[in-house]
């Protein structure tokens, strides 16, 4: 698989996979990217030319689609609405883009017989009580509670039906959250570090009980290649690595990476439909396919994120004070 469609490419965790294709492999690369709010170009600067190219477009174009998937090995779907803030107040993109895009991509697939991994969440599942010992495995069933979600739920049973119906040589891979460079700052890791150099409190939903499972962007984007190159064709593999932590301990943390006081913060009204806990269970993953992740101590991961936003200003900057904007409108 020398050449690889990447889509969404231009955003947080499909830039970063590319670059780590790039670096770690032979691979050509093509990303195909609408460059939404979400997309930034200057996230793939520096790559090598010989062996990568950019084309802005959208994955519900089907010309478009059908002649890059034509020339492709592999097609890795990044590509995605993916902010759950911004679903439930306008749903209609995360249809157009994670229902109708994906489809557009897997009927492209399924013409020219071309390998294909969706790129899904754990958000798909729904969440787990605070109390309960029980992680996600690959059997627990779909429950998601947002616009998001569900799209990126009904995502992934298009890919499953044109596997079974089709013979649609594809692979799934759910994931936790995800953390690192390139991060847009509507979300909440790189929202609070900016917030914090900017000099305003961090805030907080309700209690901060609420847990995520993170994981650092280049554990994702290794796992995703163990699964191309390894993984079973049909079959699904959750990606995670073991990093629970709740939103308050998260927030604690990037004061003390950025030499704050701990209760810097302040609390906010929690969304509706808040879920309360994420938790990966990536046992097959692991020992069918060998995977392991490199990024097991969290904090010094997000001290390295930060140190990351603090170095390329220039790169967060334009997206900052729109993105405030929009949280004061809605209350946050």
């Amino acid at each position: 698989m020398q050449r690889l469609l990447v889509t969404g490419g231009a955003g947080f965790i499909g830039s970063n996979f590319v670059h780590y294709v790039l670096s770690h492999t032979d691979h050509h690369v093509t990303v195909l990217d609408k460059l939404t709010y979400a997309g930034n170009l200057e996230s793939l600067k520096g790559l090598p030319g010989q062996r990568f190219r950019f084309i802005k477009g959208d994955i519900a174009d089907a010309p478009l689609v059908d002649e890059l998937v034509s020339s492709a090995d592999a097609v890795v779907h990044y590509a995605a609405e993916s902010h759950n803030d911004n679903s439930l107040h306008n749903p209609r993109p995360f249809l157009d883009t994670n229902i109708i895009g994906t489809y557009t991509l897997i009927e492209a697939a399924r013409k020219h017989g071309t390998r294909f991994h969706h790129i899904s969440t754990d958000e798909v599942y729904g969440d787990l009580e605070l109390d309960d010992p029980v992680r996600f495995t690959e059997q627990t069933p779909y429950n998601p509670s947002s616009p998001y979600s569900s799209t990126k739920a009904g995502s992934d049973l298009l890919v499953r039906a044109w596997v079974r119906s089709f013979g649609l040589q594809a692979t799934i891979s759910n994931c936790s959250n995800n953390y690192g460079p390139y991060q847009h700052v509507e979300k909440f890791i790189p929202r609070q570090i900016t917030n914090v150099i900017d000099g305003v409190r961090p805030k907080l939903y309700g209690k901060g009980e609420n847990v995520r499972d993170w994981i650092h962007a280049d554990d994702h984007s290794s796992a995703v290649l163990t699964i191309l190159e390894k993984g079973r064709i049909g079959e699904t593999y959750l990606i995670g690595a073991d990093g629970e932590k709740d939103n308050k301990s998260v927030v604690e943390l990037i004061l003390k990476a950025m030499g704050q006081p701990a209760d810097a913060y302040d609390h906010v009204v929690d969304r509706p439909g808040h879920d309360l806990r994420y938790a990966i269970d990536s046992t097959k993953l692991r020992k069918e396919l060998g995977w392991q992740p490199q990024y097991q101590d969290f904090e010094a991961g997000l001290e390295a994120t930060a140190q990351w936003y603090r170095d390329n200003e220039a790169w967060w900057r334009p997206q900052k004070a729109e993105t405030e904007a929009k949280y004061k409108e809605q209350g946050q």
